[in-house]
């Protein structure tokens, strides 16, 4: 089955508007990262503890919530989601209270308020975690260490397997993925943990394939059609290709759909970020990794000019 499999669209004329759109995806992320003070980090970076519980009887949100208050922890991050067990349907909630408390006397706390208001038979502890603010700190260096070290790796092989300006081609557009989807959490405030890092690596992988694919196209169009315009093969490839481009995209994104909506609010940030990086990267490697590739030789043409006259003179 094929998508555009005559397709003739100029992607490179219109690259402009490419980078208009992705210049104010990030700008608008950065100003919301520096009012917010930085990315929302969750408990595993910042520390403290998270509590899973399950409710036997109907207890809602603002129910728990207010039980939390009465013991000073109405600020406290809660989520809530439903496990059905045969015929009955029962309420599970995270409550994480960041590290700003003691976390072993504040995980003590918050269940025996909850057993207090509900009854022990009532709550049980599916499970504690305890993080402390050092070990938070080890974390997120960790994070960011990753992620810098995957796309260091990645940069060297593509220039090993390619070329030095196909590999800055695909890296720029990794940075963008990983800083729009960034934003993109700074702006609806949701939190970063290690499963959304883990989401972050996951678009790092799943962007650059998609722009090896089109980077492979143009490289066998450059050898078979040398007496073409270089941003003439390069629109051609990024048609040829369009079609692979969109059926994997529309297949991933399904399926990351289904685990948005359907996997419950302990990976809805994780597939929020999927979600958010699926569309980005597909996007990218069209409209930003591509287009790199003419403005690096519109550079090299321009910068051999230039040596020219000077060799003249």
């Amino acid at each position: 089955m094929q998508f555009f499999s005559r397709a003739n669209i100029d992607f490179i004329t219109n690259r402009k508007y490419g980078y208009m759109f992705s210049g104010t995806l990030l700008l608008i992320g950065f100003i919301s990262l520096i009012l917010r003070g930085g990315p929302n980090y969750g408990i595993d970076f910042k520390g403290g503890v998270s509590i899973r519980v399950q409710m036997a009887q109907n207890v809602t949100i603002d129910d728990v919530r207010k039980s939390l208050s009465a013991i000073g922890y109405g600020d406290a991050e809660l989520k809530e989601s439903r496990q059905e067990q045969g015929n009955t349907v029962k309420e599970e909630y995270i409550v994480r209270v960041p590290a700003s408390t003691e976390s072993s006397s504040a995980g003590d706390s918050v269940l025996t308020q909850l057993r207090a208001d509900y009854g022990d038979s009532s709550v049980v502890v599916r499970s504690v975690e305890s993080v402390g603010p050092k070990i938070g700190n080890e974390l997120k260096r960790a994070a960011i260490y990753s992620i810098l070290f995957a796309l260091l790796i990645i940069l060297i092989y593509i220039s090993w397997r390619f070329e030095l300006r196909f590999a800055v081609g695909a890296i720029i557009p990794l940075f963008h993925d990983v800083l729009i989807t960034l934003g993109i959490f700074s702006v609806l405030n949701l939190e970063i943990s290690l499963a959304v890092v883990a989401a972050f690596l996951t678009i790092v992988g799943y962007s650059l394939n998609d722009t090896i694919v089109v980077f492979d196209r143009i490289r066998e169009n450059l050898r078979t059609l040398r007496r073409e315009k270089y941003d003439v093969v390069i629109n051609k490839s990024i048609n040829e290709t369009l079609s692979r481009t969109i059926i994997t995209s529309l297949t991933t994104l399904f399926v990351v759909l289904i685990l948005y909506f359907l996997g419950g609010s302990v990976i809805h940030n994780f597939a929020f970020a999927l979600l958010v990086g699926v569309v980005i990267g597909t996007y990218s490697s069209i409209f930003v990794a591509s287009p790199i590739l003419i403005e690096w030789e519109n550079w090299h043409q321009t910068h051999n000019k230039i040596e020219k006259k000077k060799k003249k003179r």
